[in-house]
């Protein structure tokens, strides 16, 4: 008997504990501040290092921030603010992937003076760790020895890259206008697709421009725009499943003004980061059982951890909610400008064929009140749960969901009531999770008797197959099948079986 080894790869994918975390911000700007109004924010993870147990990862939050100055008009200052993060963890090992997402769950004025806004950000962290892990599957091989082959599906991890590219973008404002106030742009992922040696993205970007009238009216132009990204990626083919993350560096967005004859055309220039990672998914051919049929064979079996990867999915969804002024709170006599819309996504988990998927947005709502002649702001906070349905099919699935919020409304009645309804683009991905188990090692035994018979009546039982039949016996499936040919396996009831065995002179 010789012994074989089967090696190959599986993907495993680990979802570590998230963490928080907070930020030191400051933002300076030359406009004395009366008070903030609003406050954008997203944050970019840019870099990511993995060490033995431990995985750190470097970013910025991007600031935008709308506040009325001390003559009364609106002012926008912004900031890059650099944030870094260290997670310890003993499964992590170097040569193992990690792919990071840093949410900002809130954001707090601490100070604002002489030109600077100090601002404390609370940010939210996730960490899937990719790993690659070789499998050792062994076998066996002689003229006496019966081999099971059975057949599994796997993913292996082929790799990863990342590229910035620019999504250019434009719309008409239909009159003369004083000046852009502030751009606030999001992006969407679509949808992950992969070919020979690249990964395409599709997304969108949306964009709000708040901008000044020559009549001194503040309104509001919004853009959407589609766009492709190939990124190379050697070994990716065809049939790789692949995921992504999207980010925009809020403070790099350029607009430009080109006047026209019947008002100002808005040129955009928005930065936009993927990082992309693709998966091969392929069936490996296995020994899964094995006998001797002259020896006691002892075999021991290695369960192991793989994930299979799921396409993602994108749907669209409708979020509302109200808000009633605190009695302390002048009234809204007109209101002036959404600020800004920020999203949070604290849940995503699949229940009943549906992908559910659990957040907040915090929007900023700019009023005037005619007794004070002044511009107020109010937080409205609207807490949210959507689904639809997906094609994952596993017990054991991990969800990574991200969310986009645009199309966002809100409406004044009665001086004290706000009605707030926008739409959600989400895009969920599945991780299924599963065990299987390889044979790690044989021991040949001591030997069989020799059979001093030359015919054997076996009993088979309702639901046998030919293979646990024939290694209870220690003979070759083969032999068993072609002496009782006219026996249909898997048994459909009970029944006896002969064997005839030759005889040594």
């Amino acid at each position: 008997m010789a012994f074989e080894e089967n090696k190959f790869n599986v993907v495993r994918k680990k979802q570590l504990d998230k963490t928080s975390f907070s930020v030191e911000c400051n933002v300076d700007t030359t406009e004395e501040i009366e008070k903030i109004l609003s406050i954008s924010h997203v944050a970019c993870v840019d870099n990511i290092e993995v060490l033995n147990g431990q995985v750190s990862c470097a970013g910025t939050i991007d600031l935008g921030v709308v506040f009325q100055t001390a003559n009364g008009e609106i002012g926008v200052a912004n900031s890059a603010c650099p944030f870094t993060s260290k997670l310890e963890n003993e499964d992590v090992k170097v040569g193992d992937i990690a792919r990071i997402g840093v949410e900002i769950t809130d954001c707090q004025i601490e100070n604002v003076s002489n030109g600077n806004i100090k601002i404390f950000c609370r940010l939210e962290q996730t960490t899937e760790v990719v790993q690659n892990r070789e499998i050792v599957a062994v076998g066996a091989t002689g003229e006496d020895i019966c081999s099971k082959m059975t057949e599994i599906k796997i993913d292996t991890f082929v790799g990863q890259n990342s590229e910035k590219f620019d999504v250019e973008s434009e719309f008409l404002i239909k009159e003369p206008i004083k000046r852009v106030v502030f751009v606030d742009s999001k992006v969407a992922l679509k949808g992950v697709e992969s070919g020979a040696n690249f990964v395409s993205v599709y997304g969108q970007t949306m964009t709000k421009v708040l901008y000044l009238t020559q009549n001194d009216r503040f309104e509001t132009g919004f853009v959407v725009e589609d766009f492709k990204q190939e990124i190379e990626l050697d070994g990716a083919n065809r049939e790789c499943v692949c995921q992504a993350d999207v980010c925009i560096k809020r403070n790099l967005i350029k607009a430009e003004l080109e006047d026209m004859e019947k008002g100002v055309k808005v040129k955009l220039t928005i930065p936009v980061e993927a990082k992309v990672y693709a998966f091969e998914q392929r069936q490996e051919q296995i020994v899964s059982d094995l006998y001797s049929t002259k020896n006691e064979v002892k075999i021991s079996t290695e369960s192991f951890e793989m994930t299979r990867v799921q396409k993602g999915e994108e749907f669209e969804a409708k979020i509302d909610g109200v808000l009633t002024l605190d009695d302390d709170k002048p009234r809204i006599d007109k209101l002036m400008f959404v600020g800004a819309t920020n999203l949070y996504l604290t849940n995503s988990y699949i229940k009943g064929g549906e992908a559910y998927v659990e957040g907040i947005t915090k929007t900023n709502v700019i009023y005037l009140n005619d007794e004070t002649n002044s511009f107020y702001s109010v937080l409205m906070e609207v807490p949210f749960v959507v689904s639809d349905k997906v094609p994952f099919d596993c017990e054991n699935e991990d969800v990574n969901a991200s969310a986009t919020i645009y199309d966002v409304d809100v409406s004044a009645k009665k001086g004290r009531e706000l009605y707030f309804d926008a739409k959600l683009k989400v895009f969920v991905e599945g991780n299924c999770n599963e065990v299987e188990a390889v044979i790690s090692d044989v021991e040949l035994g001591v030997a069989f008797p020799e059979k001093d018979y030359g015919m054997e009546v076996l009993f088979g039982r309702k639901g046998q197959n030919s293979w646990d039949i024939a290694k209870d016996v220690n003979i070759r499936e083969e032999t068993l099948t072609d002496q009782n040919p006219e026996t249909i396996f898997p048994l459909e009831e009970d029944e006896n079986l002969i064997v005839f065995y030759q005889k040594k002179a």
